[in-house]
């Protein structure tokens, strides 16, 4: 897994931190559900399986739309 380096203000870290010990989780998996809610929100897939299985489906689409001329 890849690793990053981010900043983040004093007040936000110590939110976080609060976050994590309520909820008992780590800051990985704290920014793990984070990271993928974001893509969620934004109709981005989370997985490759799904970054896959969305492509295939555009590459199906696109053939469909050919024959279809």
């Amino acid at each position: 897994m890849p690793g990053k380096r981010v900043q983040i203000d004093e007040e936000t870290w110590q939110a976080l931190v609060l976050l994590a010990r309520d909820r008992k989780l780590d800051f990985q998996n704290l920014a793990e559900e984070a990271f993928e809610d974001l893509l969620k929100k934004h109709d981005r897939p989370t997985t490759l399986k799904a970054a896959l299985r969305r492509s295939a489906e555009q590459d199906q689409s696109r053939q469909n739309k050919k024959r279809n001329r």
